[in-house]
């Protein structure tokens, strides 16, 4: 597993209580951390190197600000040659509706549902539920 983490923003400052991975998810000894600045994960980090690596072809996402860094991570895996699969049930997004966005309810279903229509040759995305998710 490598753990995928935002640092060094306004509201992300490393070390603090809301940067800090919450206490049901605790990174095993071993696993791969990286910090990253961006919304794409590989942008200006180490993931590439990380996943080249430990032989990883396929990626699980999950996570925080789907309309954002979740997009931005599984276009930017896929247009690296990832497989991609998204956990459909487990990536969420501030309610940015103040601001125009849609409900977060409806990005994050809009997100599952144009997701599991993507094609690309050689590679292949998909939308499962977490209980669904297989690590193979």
């Amino acid at each position: 597993m490598v753990w995928v983490q935002h640092s060094e923003d306004e509201e992300l400052v490393r070390g603090t209580p809301g940067w800090e991975i919450v206490p049901e998810l605790v990174p095993a000894d071993g696993e791969a951390r990286v910090h990253k600045r961006y919304g794409d994960s590989f942008e200006g980090t180490d993931l590439e190197d990380v996943l080249a690596a430990a032989r990883v072809g396929r990626l699980v996402v999950t996570g925080a600000e789907t309309d954002a860094c979740v997009r931005s991570t599984i276009h930017g895996g896929f247009t690296r040659g990832y497989d991609v699969t998204l956990v459909g049930d487990a990536h969420t997004a501030g309610d940015k509706s103040a601001w125009g966005a849609p409900p977060v309810d409806d990005v994050i279903a809009h997100t599952n549902l144009y997701w599991q229509f993507q094609a690309a040759p050689g590679r292949t995305a998909a939308v499962v539920d977490a209980a669904d998710v297989v690590f193979s």
